[in-house]
């Protein structure tokens, strides 16, 4: 298939893009660069460079035939969205229903959104699955809310194989593709940079929360078996309308567990701060994945902790300044 990646200059964007490649699938990319990286975008592929906010550069693009859409493009910081969220709305919401607009008519047959368990909230039940209540707690989480209805709304109106990928924290890299946000604010990208800088501090932000050892706990699933889903729900997912699926292990790792695991991997002391909550991160979220499993075949063969902070560890060190040091030529 053609299959254009919108964000494919991105984390997981361009991992999935490099799967899609060597499935065989032919790949576009679109990207304006405003959070991604050109060193990460895949060689070969047909670069569209621009805004989704932009209906002319979206009509040019779609001049091509497309069989699929893969839809990562958005702001995806949660704190940066409890700060600007007029700017999450804007970007994610508006350059959403932009895309699908200029979708409209062109003959896609697939549009597969990367969504988030952001949508989830808070909750007391052990898993969440794809029927547990919808309550975000942060801009973020709405605005991914939000594109869900328009997306159903959408597939409907064009008899188009839609389906919402719901996953959990994602980690670990691809070999010379890994995460760089700026600012980083995710977990283990931000402790495995505190280890590399000297003198560099790493905090934890809450321990005080309902959880066994106070700290938050996130249901962490490597970039690799995320960017597999996406190919799965490509090729096999057949029935018009929308289909919403979690992506994730169904187990839940704390921040200390995290801690104590990247200490054995690397082998070094670590000493963490305590800092305050941040606002809008949910105590717990971890992952009901039994329909993914079912409708996808899909199971995640990379995502114990010890494989997602070796495989990040690695890339760090190759990279302790991320995508920079391979843009300075080093």
């Amino acid at each position: 298939m053609r299959v254009l990646v919108t964000g494919g200059a991105g984390y997981i964007g361009s991992v999935t893009a490099r799967v899609l490649s060597d499935r065989g699938h032919e790949v576009e990319i679109l990207d304006n660069f405003s959070t991604g990286h050109r060193e990460a975008v895949l060689p070969g592929a047909r670069l569209h460079e621009g805004s989704l906010l932009d209906d002319i550069f979206l009509a040019g693009v779609f001049e091509r035939a497309f069989d699929a859409v893969l839809h990562f493009a958005a702001f995806s910081l949660i704190g940066e969205s409890v700060a600007d969220p007029e700017r999450y709305y804007h970007n994610n919401v508006t350059g959403s229903a932009q895309l699908l607009k200029a979708v409209s008519g062109t003959g896609v047959a697939r549009f597969i959104f990367s969504s988030s368990a952001a949508v989830y909230g808070e909750s007391d039940t052990p898993h969440l699955t794809e029927a547990s209540p919808t309550a975000p707690v942060n801009p973020y989480g709405q605005t991914k809310l939000t594109m869900e209805g328009l997306l159903r709304t959408a597939a409907e109106t064009l008899d188009m194989r839609a389906v919402a990928l719901r996953y959990f924290n994602a980690c670990g890299a691809m070999g010379e593709l890994g995460e760089d946000h700026t600012p980083e604010t995710h977990l283990i990208p931000c402790l495995l940079r505190s280890l590399l800088e000297p003198d560099a501090s790493f905090s934890i932000y809450g321990d005080d929360y309902p959880t066994p050892d106070g700290t938050c706990i996130r249901d962490y699933i490597h970039v690799v078996d995320l960017a597999e889903a996406h190919v799965l729900a490509l090729e096999g997912v057949d029935r018009p309308g929308l289909e919403i699926l979690n992506l994730g292990t169904e187990t839940g790792s704390s921040v200390r567990e995290v801690i104590d695991t990247t200490a054995v991997v690397t082998g070094l002391d670590i000493d963490p701060l305590v800092a305050p909550r941040r606002s809008g991160d949910p105590s717990r979220l971890v992952a009901g994945s039994e329909l993914a499993r079912e409708r996808l075949g899909w199971r995640p063969g990379r995502s114990d902790l010890t494989t997602i902070i070796g495989d990040a560890w690695a890339w760090h060190r190759a990279h302790p300044r991320g995508y920079a040091d391979k843009s300075m030529g080093r």
